[in-house]
């Protein structure tokens, strides 16, 4: 008889990888299978998203117009026309300055509405429901009904109100540079609020009751539960609230093209709106590009700075 040499077993990984049943392939067949779901968004993302964006940084390296015919590069001229522009400067100022006006009363608004829907019994779905309404609005609807509201004549709703308590109001609310561009961020603040109610109220009630009913029975009342339990407890929400809300208020156009056009004397003009005129009204395609590609440069810087500030606040907390 030969003897025969028993064959040692395969190792567990390797008989895993013959099999097909080990980590590695399950692995690898949910890799497959997630390139299979998630292709057909791949494809849109690219073809919507990312083609314009490199498209746009080629128009902006040359003089591209809006026909399309003609094109030459130009390298980075448009960019140091842009630079030079007192359009663009000033157009970006009106931004920041929306910006800057806008974005504090949305966040506190927001706060103070969703502490209101939080604590309010009474028909509680209908103050959740009022709140929130507004932002459902499309930009034509919002920008139209407060135009009605506040034109200054007689049918203005605004001036109706002040005539009826026998006050002559006399305001431009849309034609005074003093009054236009708060005008614009009072509808921003009816219009837009409702979304940031609507995270600060989804973050008030995951905040653990039994940390009140503590507080309650050491003798804190409802001032030092706000300021002890509540605030705190919201600070990463109103960080997100915050820099959504910056980023939101950047790039305002609509209402302001609605209701006063860049107006008065360009006072409100936003810098989309000066993109905007340049590409489709001077038809200046790659100037328009370069300006919205330096557009897009400050708001980056903005983010980085927002969450370098994030990053150094949390360490120093943790400290």
């Amino acid at each position: 008889m030969t003897a025969t040499t028993p064959t040692a077993p395969a190792p567990p990984a390797a008989e895993a990888a013959r099999t097909g049943t080990g980590p590695l392939s399950a692995g690898r067949r949910w890799t497959e299978h997630g390139l299979v779901f998630t292709a057909p968004f791949l494809l849109l993302y690219a073809l919507f998203l990312v083609w314009p964006v490199l498209l746009g940084l080629k128009m902006s390296l040359g003089d591209d117009n809006i026909t399309g015919t003609g094109s030459t590069f130009t390298g980075l001229d448009n960019y140091a026309e842009a630079l030079r522009d007192p359009g663009v400067w000033s157009s970006l100022w009106n931004t920041v300055w929306f910006t800057l006006l806008s974005t504090v009363p949305l966040v506190v608004t927001g706060l103070v509405l969703a502490l209101l829907a939080h604590h309010l019994r009474v028909v509680q779905w209908l103050w959740r429901l009022s709140w929130f309404t507004p932002f459902l609005l499309p930009s034509g609807v919002v920008g139209l009904l407060w135009l009605w509201m506040i034109y200054p004549s007689d049918f203005g709703l605004a001036d109706l109100l002040l005539r009826s308590f026998g006050l002559d109001p006399g305001i431009g609310w849309l034609t005074d540079t003093r009054y236009a561009m708060l005008s614009i961020v009072l509808t921003t603040v009816w219009w837009t609020v409702g979304f940031n109610f609507l995270l600060y109220l989804a973050a008030l009630q995951a905040i653990p009751q039994h940390l009140y009913e503590a507080a309650e029975l050491d003798g804190a009342g409802a001032w030092r539960r706000l300021r002890h339990i509540t605030l705190p407890m919201l600070n990463r929400t109103t960080g997100v609230v915050a820099v959504l809300q910056l980023l939101a208020s950047l790039k305002i156009f609509d209402q302001v093209y609605i209701m006063t056009g860049g107006g008065p004397d360009e006072s409100t003009r936003p810098i989309l709106q000066y993109v905007y005129e340049a590409g489709f009204t001077g038809y200046r395609i790659g100037y328009a590009s370069a300006v919205s590609y330096v557009f897009f440069a400050l708001i980056v810087i903005v983010s980085l700075i927002h969450l370098r500030m994030t990053r150094r606040s949390r360490e120093e907390a943790a400290k």
